[in-house]
């Protein structure tokens, strides 16, 4: 059946006119010839195209040799691998399309690594995340999260300021593309990174259509609220910062046993890391170290024979090949990427920490700050869900709990009423103050200063973890509840919370906004909001006005669990 769009993986290049003879440029004329590739030149609704084509094939699959010596038996079966790749220039853009191994045949330096990344965060549902591919500054350290039927972005707990996200997958939001026109009532997925892969059109001027779409998203588009946070760290950009870094570095090169410097593989090898059983590192030398693993120790050793000033070069231009075999022939290569991208390095400037990550470096806490406040600020509603009764200045805080629930009928006051701690039986844990009908727990406090705050916090997030892990507290809980209402409510026996209530009283506040809550506890509640996230569980907080004197207005502030997560 003839299909109106196929699922691509396009690229935006940078650095690349908009002409034939550029994009013709961009490849390896040596390759080419070697693959006995065809250059073409299609018409494409006038939109200037390269279009390359070659087959590659091999007499002997790489397993017949090995196979024939462990089995004694003689197979011998060919390989045949296909590559396409289209370079199109639409609106003074020029973008990559490779079919098979078509995409190997694009230079990885010339691919703009936040192109797709910057599409998704504008376009697709936040509540809908299938995957997630990111990097913790320091760590060495890849982290992927695989969702096939979708989830909040909370829940993935990719929200961190240390943490850079590379790559996205999920269900797009009103997309308006060719596939959106033919599949009316059905979901369209995309997976954003460097490249952006999803269904395009595949009839020239629907093509050339879809990829203005593209480009204007990125380019006018506001990204969600629930992922603005993935642009909000970048690279350093200052020229005389980057050049004292990569200043010190290169004196770090020159040296042994740098423990700073470690090895983390490229976001975008994600997949066929796993598939690589021989790696070929080139670096200053005309001949290729084979080994089965990426080998730092080399790496660095050929880093240290460059001179001084041009080691960081040498390793912009050396090359780490991965293949399936040690014959590394042009059919058995997975990718090649640059040396660099493969080291994660440390250095430090007076009291400021950078990091090296996949070639761009990055400073170390520099969007902690704004993504607390952005945090806080997001948890400021129009609209208030819950208004609690003032707070007399002479109430105690159990008073205040149980004239709370002769006030809203249906509320149950669990102010006191403890369970076991399951870490130690002779302690008591108080799960909490109020449980409201819709069966959210309820936490109050009076509070002066950050420490009460900060103890209202932490008893939200024990509360909330005893109940998702512990059977027992479980059981307690839903027992007590029963026995205190007269059997009028009945939680299950697995019952969990999926939302909390912080109300909070702060003394000398006039009105509960981000700037009137106390400095520290504004990042403790920051902290809280994304650790109960991340366990499925909404937040809101709400303030109670206090009832001897002036009437306060009052503010709620709400995360839910697919809401903007604090850093």
């Amino acid at each position: 059946m003839t299909t109106n769009t196929e699922v691509r993986t396009i690229y935006r290049l940078s650095g690349v006119a908009p002409t034939s003879e550029a994009m013709l440029d961009v490849f390896d004329a040596e390759s080419l010839d070697r693959h006995g590739a065809d250059v073409h030149f299609p018409d494409l609704v006038g939109a200037p195209a390269v279009y390359i084509t070659c087959g590659m094939e091999s007499e002997e699959a790489p397993w017949c040799a090995p196979m024939a010596r462990t089995t004694g038996i003689e197979v011998t079966e060919s390989v045949r691998r296909t590559a396409a790749v289209l370079l199109l220039a639409v609106d003074g853009e020029v973008y990559g399309i490779g079919c098979d191994q078509g995409y190997r045949l694009i230079p990885d330096h010339l691919k703009d690594k936040r192109f797709g990344l910057s599409f998704v965060i504008r376009q697709m549902d936040p509540a809908m995340i299938r995957g997630a591919v990111s990097k913790s500054l320091g760590q060495a350290r890849t982290d992927i999260s695989l969702t096939p039927g979708g989830m909040p972005v909370p829940l993935l707990g990719i929200r961190d300021h240390s943490r850079i996200v590379r790559s996205l997958g999920g269900y797009l939001d009103g997309v308006p593309l060719t596939r959106s026109r033919y599949a009316r009532g059905k979901a369209v997925s995309a997976q954003g990174g460097s490249g952006l892969k999803l269904a395009l059109g595949v009839e020239p001027g629907e093509l050339v259509s879809d990829l203005r779409a593209i480009a204007a998203i990125c380019r006018e588009g506001t990204p969600h609220q629930e992922l603005e946070f993935v642009d909000r760290i970048v690279p350093v950009s200052d020229p005389s910062t980057l050049a004292t870094l990569e200043q010190a570095l290169d004196g770090r090169l020159g040296m042994r046993g740098d423990a700073r410097i470690a090895a983390s593989v490229p976001a975008d090898l994600h997949e066929v890391y796993g598939e690589a059983t021989i790696y070929l590192t080139r670096i200053n030398s005309g001949d290729a170290r084979h080994s089965d693993d990426f080998d730092l120790g080399y790496v660095l050793e050929r880093a240290r024979l460059a001179q001084a000033g041009q080691r960081l070069a040498a390793l912009r231009e050396g090359t780490v090949t991965l293949a399936r075999n040690r014959r590394a022939k042009a059919f058995h290569t997975l990718a090649v990427t640059d040396a660099l991208s493969w080291l994660e390095a440390e250095v430090s400037l007076g009291p400021r920490r950078f990091f090296l990550l996949e070639g761009e470096w990055y400073e170390a806490g520099a969007a902690y700050v704004e993504e607390c406040r952005a945090a806080v600020t997001a948890l400021l509603p129009s609209r208030p869900s819950v208004t609690l009764p003032a707070w007399h200045y002479d109430e105690s805080e159990n008073a205040y709990n149980n004239r709370v629930v002769d006030e809203r009928p249906g509320w149950l006051c669990l102010d006191t009423k403890n369970v076991t701690n399951p870490l130690r039986r002779t302690d008591q844990v108080e799960i909490c103050d109020l449980l409201m009908p819709d069966d959210t727990l309820v936490f109050v406090k009076r509070a002066a200063g950050s420490g009460p705050l900060s103890h209202l916090f932490n008893q939200a997030r024990v509360a909330v973890e005893l109940l998702q892990e512990s059977a027992r507290v479980r059981e307690q809980f839903s027992a007590k509840v029963a026995r205190l209402s007269g059997g009028k409510r009945v939680l299950p026996k697995e019952f969990t919370p999926t939302r909390v209530l912080l109300a909070m009283q702060l003394k000398s506040r006039e009105q509960l906004t981000p700037d009137s809550v106390f400095g520290f506890s504004q990042i403790t509640l920051a902290q809280t909001a994304k650790a109960l996230a991340t366990r499925g569980v909404a937040v809101e907080v709400t303030g109670i006005a206090e009832g001897d004197r002036e009437a306060l207005s009052q503010q709620s502030w709400s995360l839910e669990p697919a809401a903007d997560i604090p850093a």
